[in-house]
């Protein structure tokens, strides 16, 4: 299937802030996800009591989490090595993963799709091959044919899976966070959750079908919003800095989707020539 919309003009290269915003991307979140360890966020618990580890232990090990996180944060920052990017993408579908483990919803491991597709975009971008290519940092530069494809389907996923997991944790889980979310707004929050969940699945749908640059920058604000009343709700700021794939995956695609060709109308004098003519 080709990604490109009828009747639009032949995408170009992407450019240095295409890599860049999955890079920020990428290390928004293990920066976020660094600063909750450093700080031995009390809810990490139950994720180290899925592979055994009490929670004595679990409190001791947090901080050793947090900043080996923060150091590939700032890796992937100042020089992103295709080993260090493969990492963090396996890294963060575990995290992911740990949640429905300890008994949380699975949703809850579908609305962390930006935290495991940006790397995973990001590491199908940097060349790679020989031992040294995978220690190394370099892109393929211009991204072009199957690849630029396979990118930009799994930016396109990734957008579709953080919207359609946020949107079904307030349909279906119906999160007491998020009615307090909409509370603190004025809004009835209890009464008003399935209809933001509405509105995601909606936009889910949208980007899956036809995901034009104007809806991916809509996706993009939506996000930043919606994220943002954690630390207005009094959850750490941080959390909204883990969430960085979020925001950094409808906006990369869109650097990738090119926009609608203009209707190009002829010069008036043309015109007058040619009838003339």
């Amino acid at each position: 299937m080709t990604f490109t919309a009828a009747g639009s003009a032949p995408p170009a290269p992407p450019d240095a802030r295409f890599n860049w915003t999955l890079r920020v991307g990428a290390a928004a979140c293990f920066i976020g996800h660094g600063a909750l360890g450093l700080n031995q966020t009390s809810a990490w618990t139950a994720y180290f009591a899925v592979v055994g580890i009490d929670p004595g232990h679990a409190a001791a090990l947090m901080p050793w989490v947090g900043a080996f996180d923060g150091a590939m944060a700032l890796s992937v920052l100042y020089r992103p090595a295709r080993a260090i990017v493969a990492y963090m993408a396996a890294w963060t579908v575990w995290t992911a993963l740990l949640r429905p483990l300890a008994g949380e919803s699975v949703w809850e491991a579908v609305e962390r799709a930006g935290n495991y597709g940006v790397p995973l975009a990001l590491l199908l971008c940097l060349r790679g091959g020989s031992l040294k290519a995978w220690l190394g940092a370099g892109f393929h530069e211009p991204l072009k044919g199957a690849r630029r494809q396979t990118v930009a389907w799994v930016l396109r996923l990734t957008t579709v899976l953080l919207l359609v997991g946020h949107g079904m944790l307030q349909l279906s889980v119906r999160k007491p966070m998020f009615c307090a979310q909409y509370a603190m707004l004025g809004l009835p929050g209890a009464a008003v959750e399935p209809y933001f969940g509405a509105v995601e699945l909606a936009l889910a749908l949208a980007v899956l079908l036809r995901p034009t640059r104007g809806l991916l920058f809509g996706v993009l604000g939506w996000k930043l919003a919606t994220e943002a009343l954690c630390p207005m709700a009094g959850l750490p700021v941080w959390v909204f800095i883990e969430h960085g794939g979020s925001y950094a995956a409808p906006l990369a695609l869109a650097f990738l989707t090119p926009a609608p060709r203009a209707t190009l109308s002829a010069p008036k004098s043309q015109s007058r020539a040619t009838a003339h003519s």
